[in-house]
């Protein structure tokens, strides 16, 4: 009966570690990954290659949001929003959760194996960015940036994984756009927790400089990733439809800002979650269209 059981139990363990890492969450990123990999191959990449992308994505995010819950779990268990996450609330073990987190870093280097020699050498490196921005709210209001570092990896990466190198200025543009855009709204994100950050010590920049300096620094953020995605339509020679992505981008973008104010939070949910899922897939699927349709 015992033995029976066990996978059930197993297997209502992995499901809630999905839910704990928010999988579905990995939209943010993977349609940058995606928009790294069109470009470099300028067109469609090999089946192959999207495949082990797509490995390599899940398997490097399931890392980090798993380590992060474990290096985090008393920081979470402290803090109201978050006491109901998996592990402080006895729904997970630790060690269930570190074994997810090995299992899944070791998806991530066959991943990287699969792709080509120099995507392999350089996947310590990224699984180590990932990682480490865990740890950077006990030391620095910049884990902002540390985050959005983390996420930034993803475009180049892919354009690594198509061409075996990085030869054009393209992608570190790309990066450097989602870079800023994760920052801006990470520090959104991070208003609601201003209070709790500051009592307990963590570093935040709502935390240090307040929740309306904050929002300023969010806004500056997210015009220079306006700027950046605008090198990129210039350096790829995209035409209208690409151009119609960014503007929409942009649009998105201060719809997020005007959401959020400094005296009303309520709303920062829907700024976060709702319109950031829209950024990543409106870009990808505007500058693949006109990859496809118009180069």
């Amino acid at each position: 009966m015992a033995s029976a059981s066990l996978p059930k139990v197993m297997l209502s363990n992995l499901k809630t570690t999905l839910e704990m890492i928010k999988i579905e969450h990995t939209l943010f990123a993977l349609p940058f990954a995606f928009l790294g990999a069109v470009l470099a191959a300028n067109g469609l990449p090999t089946g192959r290659q999207i495949f082990w992308i797509i490995v390599a994505m899940v398997g490097a995010r399931s890392a980090a949001m798993a380590f992060n819950r474990l290096v985090d779990r008393r920081f979470d268990a402290a803090n109201p929003r978050t006491a109901t996450r998996a592990i402080p609330a006895g729904l997970l073990s630790v060690q269930f959760v570190a074994i997810f987190t090995v299992v899944s870093a070791a998806v991530f280097f066959l991943a990287a194996a699969m792709l080509n020699r120099l995507t392999l050498l350089l996947s310590p490196i990224a699984l180590f960015s990932v990682l480490i921005y865990s740890y950077t709210k006990r030391f620095t209001s910049l884990s902002h940036l540390a985050l959005g570092w983390a996420l930034s990896i993803a475009p180049t990466g892919a354009w690594i994984a198509v061409r075996g190198a990085i030869d054009s200025p393209v992608p570190l543009l790309l990066s450097l756009a989602v870079m800023l855009w994760t920052a801006g709204f990470d520090i959104i994100y991070a208003c609601q927790d201003r209070e709790f950050d500051a009592e307990t010590g963590l570093n935040s920049i709502p935390a240090k400089f307040g929740i309306a300096r904050a929002l300023w620094m969010s806004r500056g953020l997210h015009a220079a990733m306006f700027a950046a995605l605008t090198s990129v339509f210039f350096l790829t020679g995209l035409h209208w439809i690409g151009l119609v992505g960014i503007i929409a981008t942009a649009g998105l973008l201060i719809h997020q800002h005007r959401l959020v104010r400094a005296d009303d939070l309520s709303r920062l949910n829907m700024a976060f979650f709702n319109t950031n899922a829209y950024v990543s897939v409106i870009l990808f699927v505007t500058i693949a269209a006109d990859v496809f349709l118009l180069s």
